[in-house]
């Protein structure tokens, strides 16, 4: 589960574990001691309104953690690897995540 904020997930087969919304509103009821209902919902808001944001054109930053920025790739021509045509790509809007200095330090170690 998790303690202090920080994911304990045990590496299961050689593969890393993953953090879930139920590890971070386990981490929310463990911390602040609200219900696991309460927990949850929290956990549920701060990622819709996270998802809102990103939705209606803007960036998220988190200090300390990194942040979430919206690009507009413009249209391009691509190529199908099997057959060698060319492909027009649509312009599309892209999420990126870069992860901030403190985190990358973290990582690092």
């Amino acid at each position: 589960m998790a303690d202090l904020g920080i994911a304990r997930v045990a590496p299961q087969d050689g593969i890393a574990g993953t953090l879930t919304r139920a590890d971070l509103a386990d981490v929310v009821h463990t911390q602040l001691g609200l219900s696991r209902a309460e927990s949850a919902s929290l956990v549920e808001r701060v990622l819709f309104h996270m998802c809102a944001a990103l939705s209606d054109g803007n960036n998220v930053k988190i200090s300390g953690f990194g942040s979430f920025i919206l690009r507009d790739k413009g249209e391009r021509v691509g190529r199908n690897p099997k057959t060698g045509v060319e492909v027009p790509i649509a312009p599309r809007r892209v999420m990126t995540f870069r992860a901030s200095q403190l985190m990358r330090d973290r990582i690092a170690k």
